[in-house]
């Protein structure tokens, strides 16, 4: 059966983005080169992992993984990604805004949901298909698909470093038992954790 999982890099002191998110710095300062390196750094240490990343059916993700506005959509933005976002499946871009769905190269579909967490799982699980949903990001959405109980498997990419303020995970999240899975693996730059979510 299709789970719903969650990939995610984090500082030590559980910070997925960084203070200050601007358009010329989505992840805040401080954060991207030193959450994500080891992707762009060691792809090829890493690259079962990255894969693991992109393999769902479908992802699901928060306005503000998707673009920096909060207001009424600008049409023309269409992602940090470029024309061919690295998705290659349907996204659900919840949003308090309603827009048409925006297709991109290379299977990339971005719907725009209005209707709540899960009304986006629900959309995005029939898209899957016999596929995993990945919640994607940022903090707030995951932490409020943990709060609800609808995450099954977390994957935590911990970087070696502690950036102090920020987007923090699990923020309101709640009791919340997690179980190991498999083996911690990583290298000098992240330490790769997996968790099931025990109900």
């Amino acid at each position: 059966m299709s789970k719903v999982t969650c990939d995610i890099a984090m500082s030590v002191d559980g910070f997925v983005a960084g203070p200050n998110q601007s358009l010329e710095k989505p992840l805040g300062e401080g954060a991207e080169e030193r959450l994500h390196s080891w992707m762009f750094d060691e792809p090829e240490a890493h690259a079962a992992v990255i894969e693991g990343i992109t393999a769902a059916g479908a992802f699901i993700m928060g306005r503000n993984m998707f673009g920096p506005g909060r207001d009424a959509w600008d049409l023309d933005w269409k992602g940090w990604w470029g024309d061919e976002p690295p998705y290659h499946a349907p996204v659900f871009v919840l949003t308090h805004h309603p827009r048409e769905p925006l297709p991109m190269q290379g299977g990339t579909v971005f719907n725009f949901v209005t209707e709540g967490i899960e009304a986006a799982l629900a959309q995005a699980r029939e898209a899957a298909g016999d596929r995993d949903v990945a919640i994607a990001g940022g903090a707030q959405t995951v932490n409020q698909y943990l709060a609800a109980g609808l995450i099954d498997e977390l994957r935590l990419h911990v970087a070696p470093v502690i950036l102090g303020r920020g987007e923090r995970l699990f923020d309101g999240v709640g009791d919340t038992n997690l179980e190991p899975v498999g083996e911690v693996s990583g290298t000098g730059l992240v330490t790769h954790l997996m968790y099931r979510v025990v109900r």
